[in-house]
């Protein structure tokens, strides 16, 4: 059995609301094994983005543990959960968050700049990974000169640039057509054969199905489901 490289025990997250105290998250337990391909499914509300920014090191849980590699995040202080976001998880953004007046090469390089890797290896890394991704071809082209599936391929790059331990994707085919989308969702099964861990946030059923687990979220309680009968 692969290693468990997350876990979750009793997560709640709760904001104040003026006078009253919202509770968002309800005691979510969840583990996660490296290599594994796992949807968190949920509608708009059900409390995943928050799910999501705590699983991605963006926010901090009101109660319960978090641990990843073995490492406890909430013993952590703000430089070293910067550096976890930044060696630890790849991102991937419904709206690309690529950087307009940079190319494909230089959006890729940027979370190697942040890691101090230096240019030689910056260059010869973010050229690998946009071939991996099918863009040896656009390796100079700016986001304005891409489609929307080439604009999201080069964020999936950039996300891949660290080696990162979780890909993060949240709604990632939510700016594509449905075509486009689904050319995306091949390129993480791919990724995932190849044997690299990825949390997708969805709120679509048809795209919660390409993976191999699914685990529905609502009112802040997940529930387990498999991909073939969710």
């Amino acid at each position: 059995m692969s290693d468990v490289i997350l876990s979750m025990r009793g997560i709640v997250k709760q904001y104040r609301m003026g006078d009253e105290l919202q509770t968002v998250l309800r005691g979510i337990d969840l583990d996660v094994s490296e290599g594994e391909f796992v949807a968190v499914l949920g509608p708009s509300g059900s409390g995943k983005s928050t799910l999501m920014n705590i699983i991605g090191c963006l926010d901090t849980p009101t109660k319960g543990s978090y641990i990843l590699h073995g490492r406890d995040m909430s013993a952590l202080d703000e430089d070293e959960l910067s550096k976890v976001r930044s060696r630890e998880i790849g991102f991937i953004f419904q709206s690309f968050q690529l950087l307009p007046r940079q190319d494909a090469m230089q959006n890729v390089e940027l979370p190697l700049i942040y890691s101090g890797v230096p240019a030689r290896e910056r260059t010869k890394r973010a050229r690998q990974m946009l071939e991996r991704v099918s863009l040896h071809d656009k390796l100079h082209h700016y986001p304005n000169q891409l489609s929307g599936g080439q604009q999201q391929r080069v964020a999936i790059a950039r996300a891949l640039a660290n080696n990162p331990t979780i890909l993060l994707a949240d709604e990632p085919t939510g700016a594509l057509d449905q075509a486009t989308g689904h050319q995306v969702m091949n390129l993480f099964h791919d990724l995932n054969e190849e044997g690299r861990t990825i949390i997708m946030i969805t709120h679509d059923i048809g795209i919660a199905r390409h993976a191999k687990r699914i685990v529905r979220i609502l009112d802040g309680n997940l529930t387990e489901g498999v991909a073939e009968d969710a």
